[in-house]
């Protein structure tokens, strides 16, 4: 008998006491309940899902960062969720320039099949003791007079449910319902948030008679407008990925358009089978300056943990999943529940990716400024193995040489490098100052008020609209 049936035969209560409840079985919250429960504490998953449905999500399925995951779920429990790792580079097809820019990708990447990988992830969390009530949709978080978070109120098949719990974990995704219900005014929990900071995704798996002849790569192509960008990732040589994101300010069936355009148009998908149309939202922004409230912790995607400006997420939900947790075994074992037990959580995740991913999202910035044309002009004038330094570690240095070649062919767009070098020079003074971000809560304050001062030098330089 599995771990589900178990539960589901044994537990009958309408009030639930665990040690820890973590709401959302993505990677995530996954894996921050598999390091509770290897502990040796309760840890309880509530999924609004079945369990048939559970880890099936929309998602890009390109992972990087495939060779490093965090040892509460073993890697080799999840590798057979990935279909293709002999992707080893971006391939940008840029139309305005009759252009393909084939841009090196660092580390180990990997395209999984998302929903096996999910599945994979809640066994490797079932394994570790964890317990999962499926069905069940969180409606309210209860809190104590003090402010600290007590708990949450759910519905399970139908019937409200009650979970009292020492820590919440926020595992519930972009534009989490459970931080619409929590009284945030006395932490330092960030709630400058709003649907501008988001992005929406659709894909569609296709499948084709012959294999590609890119199944090597990580295709990127813009849409008609500079609201967005198609993908085509290779699960295999003939089952594909396609999909495309766009800002939640866009509407999104004009762009939907433009990938059935496009699948139209390209030969390689003539004939192709399509099947499991989803969409999501992810978010495209910064991660929360602090993602932590006495009693709670939010973490992945309801924490902004995601690349912004390539949309890849999973290995940092993972990570920021176990440092939650790890601060959650802290308080377990001290009986504090403070801001300043979880704080190490914010830290770890800001020296980890935070910092970079703030940089980062400099660019997505300037992208709301810049003529899409010219921006597609530049990007192919410039280095592919620089453009992978700057998509994916935040600041890159270009050697005199380059400067000049990458002059040269950018004839007509020396506006947008200048923009794009002053662009560069704030976002590693950004970077700069995450790095030195604040170890304890009482240095937050003025940590962000000189990280404010930088984001307007920021929209001075790009002509921005402020982002936050």
């Amino acid at each position: 008998m599995s771990t589900q049936e178990q539960s589901d035969t044994t537990t009958t209560s309408d009030h639930q006491s665990p040690d820890v409840v973590v709401v959302g079985a993505g990677t995530a919250g996954c894996y921050a309940a598999a390091t509770v429960a290897h502990a040796g504490y309760d840890a309880v998953i509530l999924e609004r899902k079945t369990a048939d449905e559970a880890g099936h999500i929309a998602c890009g399925d390109a992972l990087k960062g495939a060779d490093s995951f965090p040892e509460a779920i073993p890697k080799s429990k999840l590798e057979p969720a990935f279909t293709n790792t002999g992707v080893d580079h971006g391939r940008f097809e840029i139309p305005q320039e009759d252009t393909v820019l084939e841009i090196p990708v660092p580390g180990e990447l990997a395209v999984i099949d998302r929903w096996e990988y999910g599945r994979r992830i809640i066994d490797g969390a079932e394994d570790a003791g964890v317990d999962f009530h499926y069905d069940t949709v969180v409606k309210n978080v209860t809190q104590a007079d003090d402010g600290r978070v007590t708990g949450v109120e759910a519905i399970r098949k139908g019937e409200p449910r009650t979970y009292e719990a020492d820590i919440v974990i926020d595992a519930a995704g972009s534009l989490s319902i459970l931080q619409d219900n929590v009284d945030f005014s006395e932490s330092t929990f960030d709630t400058n948030v709003n649907y501008r900071h988001f992005c929406s995704a659709y894909r569609e798996i296709v499948h084709v008679d012959e294999p590609v002849e890119w199944d090597d790569a990580l295709v990127f192509k813009p849409t008609e407008r500079a609201a967005g960008y198609l993908w085509y990732f290779p699960r295999t040589d003939t089952e594909i990925n396609a999909g495309l994101g766009f800002q939640m300010t866009e509407e999104p069936m004009k762009l939907v358009d433009d990938l059935k355009r496009d699948l139209e148009t390209r030969p390689e998908f003539e004939g192709a089978e399509v099947e499991d149309k989803l969409g999501a939202a992810l978010p495209t922004r910064r991660p929360y300056d602090s993602a932590v409230h006495p009693g709670y912790m939010a973490v992945g995607d309801a924490a902004g943990h995601v690349n912004p400006t390539t949309g890849g997420g999973i290995a940092g939900a993972a990570y920021g999943g176990k440092y939650a947790a790890d601060q959650a075994i802290e308080a377990l074992e001290t009986g504090d529940y403070s801001e300043d037990t979880f704080w190490k959580y914010n830290e770890r995740v800001m020296d980890h990716f935070g910092a970079r991913y703030a940089a980062l999202d400099v660019y997505n910035i300037l992208s709301t400024a810049v003529d899409v044309d010219d921006l597609m002009g530049l990007l192919a004038a410039m280095p592919g193995d620089k453009l992978a330094e700057a998509l994916y570690s935040g600041s890159t240095d270009i050697g005199m040489k380059l400067k000049l070649e990458a002059l040269i062919k950018s004839r007509g767009h020396w506006g947008t490098i200048w923009n794009l070098y002053q662009t560069k020079r704030c976002a590693d003074d950004l970077l700069a100052h995450y790095e030195q971000y604040p170890t304890s809560p009482e240095g937050l304050a003025s940590w962000q008020e000189r990280r404010d001062e930088l984001m307007e030098d920021v929209y001075e330089t790009t002509g921005a609209d402020p982002k936050y």
